[in-house]
């Protein structure tokens, strides 16, 4: 009897195993109906209101929608588009076929999402993102990589190789039929039955046993359910958390461990997301559980796909809908602001505000909301009382929904100078305080006549000049062009003499005085940072400055603030090379001997020639140059010209963290003429950032402040020490500010000493210099003298010849609307801190279970952060927010992560060690939050909340 029982138990199992494996197969060609490839790829590309013309026409495989020619039942505009998507198609097609011959396709969708979309994508992709993304498939990806044909015909032909082998496993697939499948899960039933009795697995490398399969006793993805622990839309700036259950093919929970294959991957646009996944928990009842944590720093729409190997759960991938917060004041700013507004007497005169939150994102408001409430405007006169109701001035704020912009109109009954402070919930915006001129309607047109004319003088009077106050106001006329404005006197009434001249840029500012105790004149002063402040007193105060002001604007596109500024920028060089072709320009250099190659090559070369694309080869080396081997050629001509090492720049200190500055004291190979050519290669790096896009060339280096300064054409002054020599500053700059001076015997005269030691020269720093002591009303000139010594005339030949070979691509006048600050960022970017740098490039002590939590918490945070998150934990932890240009692995000593033996405490830092103290914390929430407050506002040893 237990025979036949066996035998019946047994047929019983088979019978079900047929069943089960039917439903299965009848279930798998359901889902693949209800979403298949296809759908997916028209919802893609916004064509899945045409799904049923597809079901019609037959077209139910990618291979099929990657071959249409034309679909005349189509709209034009959908027509287009599906051409547009079809060819696409075919080369991601293509090259998840090449990817599958390497064995490398689980890596297909993570290319993707750095936009190799083709074959020709593999070859700029740069090996050191190929190593990341690829891990310990890198070496097959570059020898692969390498083997790819250099000539296009060759290519095409790989291509078409590849192309067929993608329609020949599409037809393969097309054969697996239901009956083909009906028919081999009978057999598999008979296989069963036998495995039932033995119970061995199907292989020894199988995943799941044939009981397994039968009894359902395995995960599947589809059973498996999704908790997201927030409602949809919801406001950016926490960390989100989401919940993921396990469930096996019968319905039971399924314990979830690391080897199951788990996946999250979330994205906003092209932007991955970090984010933390905990699995199983505390509670037994936790098992098959996996908690899943991201910070939301982007308004947008985000995609969140679970994947267990290479399968969505059930409802991935999912998309959820993040808001703006409130307006940030610090955040919100005038549109195309400007420091110094010009409007007419009785016109209304209408500003933008562009509100933003905390993480600039551009604020939306609906409907029940009041996008003007907290706004508030105080004015003030110049020389006045705060705004009085007997003035008659109106202001109002409404908000404009088209543009998204709150708007500020006022309107002045009478002309004069005031002060406008703009707040919202009582702190003042951004760029929120700013004077306003206000003209009479004579005055507004004169104005006007004078920006056309360019011939204009006033009279006035000189009431301070070099620092020091007249006795008696001397006449002086007042010139304005549109490059300058110049101060001058007439010596025995016809002989000219030019007392000071300011530049006509953002640096040189107006400040509006109130009327002169002399006479009824209003009275002002011009500064420009670097020369002693003019004080003045003229009747046509309001026409000089408003004509400066109109033709600042004009010189700089209309506004001040950077973004505009750049912009601006990269219109007029476009505008100024546009009789230059970008034409591809083959150019051979030697990597051995990279600068002195990279001279010769160019040395013929004309402005027309720098304006052509050039095309790089390496002597000794098979490639070709798609853009990679362009990039890496400015990456490392940069590093060969500005890195200390090489000694044609060199900072002031020997750390490697020191600003670079041209040096005086350079090797005798090294030559003017490679001053000349870096300035050209800076030249290069801004025209081809000007053209945009994947040309955009940013300068690998850190200049000192002082060296910007004189590229713009600005004066240096002792203040410039403490950030381009620090130590200089600390020992000898700061003692002489902050000490009396007259007992010191110290005199106008600088030292000047060899690399031994030895003392060269002796220096007079003004005329008759060593026989003029130093004094205490005197001291301010001679440290502005040691600056303009040090910093500029002793370099003066370096500096002139790069910016003769800068000036021959970018005209002077260009640059002087920036600041220094500005053109280092109009140079070398924000701060590009790549996080896989950083991971590369640290050191860690300490190796406790609890810290190893910690330290995935605090990569999880950090590869969600901003750029200027990222700067500020720079800053707090090394003392400067920017890296040398080498990137973390110049860090010198080394980026430290050390555990802190508190709980909950704020972390801390050692700035001279690089070292950053991570206290333990009871969950990632807790951790975040104290992680952003201690980078914002702590500083070391700030270790209590």
């Amino acid at each position: 009897m237990s025979n036949w029982s066996a035998f019946i138990a047994i047929a019983l199992l088979s019978l079900a195993c047929t069943f089960s494996l039917m439903e299965i197969v009848i279930f798998v060609w359901s889902q693949g109906d209800d979403q298949s490839e296809v759908d997916k790829w028209l919802e893609e590309h916004e064509l899945g209101h045409h799904k049923e013309l597809f079901i019609q026409k037959g077209i139910s495989s990618l291979v099929s929608c990657a071959t249409l020619e034309e679909l005349p039942e189509l709209p034009a505009h959908d027509e287009e588009r599906l051409q547009r998507a079809a060819r696409l198609l075919q080369q991601r097609l293509i090259l998840r076929q090449w990817l599958h011959t390497l064995g490398l396709q689980h890596h297909h969708h993570r290319l993707l999402q750095e936009d190799v979309t083709s074959l020709e994508d593999v070859y700029w992709l740069e090996d050191s993102r190929a190593r990341y993304l690829l891990g310990k498939d890198f070496p097959a990806w570059s020898t692969a990589r390498q083997a790819l044909p250099v000539s296009k015909e060759d290519l095409g032909q790989l291509k078409a190789d590849l192309w067929s082998a993608v329609v020949k496993n599409s037809q393969h697939q097309d054969a697996w039929t239901l009956g083909g499948m009906l028919v081999v899960s009978v057999s598999v039933a008979g296989l069963v039955t036998l495995a039932a009795m033995t119970q061995p697995s199907l292989a020894p490398e199988a995943k799941h046993s044939l009981l397994q399969y039968v009894t359902g006793k395995y995960l599947q993805p589809a059973n498996c359910q999704v908790h997201f622990e927030w409602t949809d839309p919801q406001p950016v700036g926490g960390t989100m958390t989401f919940t993921v259950r396990f469930y096996q093919r019968n319905g039971q929970p399924y314990p979830i461990c690391d080897t199951d294959s788990l996946s999250v991957e979330i994205s906003e646009g092209l932007r991955r997301v970090a984010a933390l996944v905990e699995l199983g928990g505390a509670e037994p009842s936790a098992y098959n559980r996996a908690v899943c944590k991201f910070t939301v720093r982007h308004a947008g729409h985000y995609r969140i796909a679970v994947l267990v190997g290479n399968v969505n759960v059930h409802g991935s991938p999912f998309t959820k809908t993040f808001l703006p917060g409130p307006p940030d004041p610090l955040k919100t700013a005038f549109v195309r602001h400007s420091s110094t507004v010009v409007c007419t007497a009785e016109i209304p005169h209408c500003l933008a505000i562009e509100p933003r939150d905390e993480f600039n994102n551009l604020c939306h408001f609906v409907a029940g909301d009041d996008p003007i409430n907290g706004y508030t405007c105080s004015i003030s006169q110049l020389g006045g009382g705060e705004y009085s109701a007997d003035w008659g001035i109106t202001n109002n704020f409404d908000y404009d929904e088209a543009g998204l912009r709150v708007r500020l109109t006022v309107a002045f009954p009478k002309e004069g100078c005031y002060r406008l402070r703009v707040a919202y919930n009582g702190v003042t915006l951004h760029n929120g305080d700013f004077d306003c001129i206000v003209l009479s309607s004579s005055d507004a047109a004169m104005v006007h006549k004078n920006v056309r004319n360019h011939n204009i003088c006033y009279e006035a009077r000189l009431l301070s000049y070099q620092g020091e106050k007249l006795a008696k106001a001397r006449k002086v006329l007042v010139y304005v062009s549109p490059k300058q404005l110049t101060i001058k006197e007439f010596l025995l009434k016809f002989i000219p003499k030019r007392l000071v001249t300011f530049r006509l840029c953002p640096s040189t500012k107006f400040h509006f005085l109130g009327e002169n105790n002399q006479s009824a004149m209003p009275s002002f002063v011009i500064d420009d940072g670097c020369q002693p402040k003019v004080e003045l007193m003229a009747k046509d105060r309001n026409v000089i400055a408003a004509t400066f002001t109109h033709f600042l604007l004009k010189n700089i596109g209309g506004s001040e603030t950077f973004k505009d500024k750049q912009e601006f920028f990269y219109h007029e060089v476009r505008r100024f090379h546009h009789k230059h072709y970008h034409e591809k320009l083959a150019m051979k250099v030697n990597r051995d001997k990279l600068l002195e190659s990279s001279l010769k090559a160019t040395k013929g070369f004309s402005v027309s020639d720098w304006c052509r694309n050039f095309e790089i080869t390496f002597q000794g080396e098979q490639g070709v140059d798609w853009g990679g081997l362009r990039r890496e050629w400015f990456q490392l001509v940069c590093a060969a010209l500005f890195d200390p090492k090489n000694q044609l720049f060199k900072g002031f200190s020997d750390t490697q963290q020191a600003l670079v500055h041209p040096n005086a004291k350079r090797p005798a190979h090294l030559k003017l003429k490679h001053y000349e050519f870096a300035g050209r290669l800076v030249g290069k790096c801004l025209y081809e950032s000007a053209l945009g896009g994947g040309y955009r060339q940013l300068v690998r280096a850190r200049f000192t402040r002082s060296f910007l300064a004189q590229l713009i054409g600005l004066r240096v002054h002792y203040k410039y020490f403490e950030q381009d020599d620090p130590d200089l500053y600390l020992s000898k700059i700061k003692y002489i500010l902050e000490h009396d001076v007259e007992d010191m015997d110290l005199y106008f005269v600088e030292e000047d000493y060899d690399q031994t030691g030895q003392l060269v020269k002796v220096v007079e720093l003004i005329p008759n210099g060593a026989k003029t002591k130093v004094r205490n009303n005197s001291k301010l000139q001679y440290l502005d003298s040691l600056a303009q010594y040090r910093l500029a005339t002793s370099l003066k030949d370096e500096v002139e010849c790069f910016l003769k070979g800068l000036n021959d691509l970018i005209p002077d006048n260009l640059l002087s609307i920036f600041d220094e600050n500005e053109l280092e960022l109009l140079l070398c970017g924000t701060g590009e801190y790549n996080v896989a740098d950083f991971r590369a490039h640290h050191i860690i002590n300490g190796s406790s279970p609890e810290f190893r939590r910690i330290l995935d918490w605090f990569w999880t945070a950090v590869a969600n952060f901003t750029t200027e998150e990222m700067a500020r934990l720079l800053q707090f932890t090394t003392g400067s927010s920017q890296l040398p240009p080498g990137g973390f692995k110049e860090l010198s000593p080394r980026f430290q992560l050390t555990p802190a033996p508190t709980f909950g405490n704020l972390p801390t830092a050692h700035t001279c060690f690089n070292q950053l103290c991570l206290p333990d914390y009871e969950s990632y929430e807790h951790f975040e939050k104290a992680l952003l407050l201690a980078i914002s506002e702590g500083t070391e040893g700030f270790g209590m909340i």
